[in-house]
């Protein structure tokens, strides 16, 4: 039945579906696993670096996480030249903004731009929807820090932690139970270290297989600052986890051997 309808975006099923937007969701789920994570002073942004060819040249590329203006970035998962086009159209965007008001442009009207225009393209006959979804992270002076994801259709919403690409599904449950409003811009790099670790497709997590970047405000200077961290502070970040999940296994151990002990003692009474 869906072969009858899927030929063009503009044709509904019977059922009320846009089926050619449900194929451009299904191209996220097989993209690199991207996740953010709101804290009380900053942002982060986690991404899965699918490309990790030593040839590459890792000064002039970065394949997930791209920066918008002074106050906003944002990661991508999907198709990755789509992604292009639309980073190239939000930072015209927010340039246009600059210079008709003469300060940054707000980060939920930046966004909203955007999915005006990808709506648009679910709706016209003789295009496609782009084959991506993002996260947006940013501040302005209305709101503060904000979180933001949007997907092929054109719809948004603000998220205080969420997850898009591969394994989104097992990613936002673990969010659900380890996420604190209260947590730090550390708790939050912990988080989003823990949950990478558990949804790649990979025995263990490398520092070359993940991109990381911060979004914080520096009060005194009143600026924003968003910088991507290196292969060594990565590194570090996993190693820390590591430590953690070592320390935790240890005493788990000791916890189940002292049932076991107390469960021996309680029958040698009987």
């Amino acid at each position: 039945m869906a072969k009858l309808y899927d030929g063009r975006t503009t044709i509904f099923s019977p059922e009320g579906r846009l089926y050619q937007v449900e194929y451009a969701m299904q191209a996220i789920e097989n993209a690199g696993t991207c996740l953010g994570v709101l804290a009380q002073d900053g942002i982060v942004l986690a991404a899965e670096k699918r490309n990790t060819n030593k040839l590459l040249d890792e000064v002039a590329h970065s394949e997930k996480i791209y920066r918008l203006n002074e106050t906003t970035a944002c990661s991508v998962a999907g198709i990755t030249s789509d992604a292009n086009v639309l980073t190239n159209y939000l930072r015209e965007a927010a340039q246009r903004y600059v210079l008709t008001y003469q300060e940054p442009m707000p980060v939920e009207q930046l966004v909203c731009s955007l999915c005006d225009l990808k709506q648009l393209y679910t709706q016209r006959g003789g295009k496609r929807p782009f084959g991506v979804s993002l996260l947006y992270m940013g501040w302005d002076k209305h709101y503060g820090f904000q979180l933001y994801q949007s997907d092929p259709s054109g719809n948004y919403g603000g998220w205080k932690a969420t997850c898009i690409g591969n394994n989104h599904s097992a990613a936002v449950s673990m969010l659900k139970q380890d996420y604190k409003e209260e947590c730090d811009l550390n708790e939050a790099l912990a988080l989003a270290v823990k949950v990478m670790s558990k949804t790649l497709d990979a025995t263990k997590m490398a520092p070359d297989r993940v991109e990381i970047s911060t979004l914080t405000r520096e009060k005194e200077k009143d600026k924003v600052k968003i910088r991507v961290l290196s292969e060594a502070e990565v590194k570090h970040l996993i190693g820390e986890y590591e430590k953690q999940q070592e320390k935790e296994k240890k005493e788990k151990e000791k916890e189940r051997e002292r049932k076991e002990r107390e469960k021996k003692a309680a029958q040698a009474k009987k």
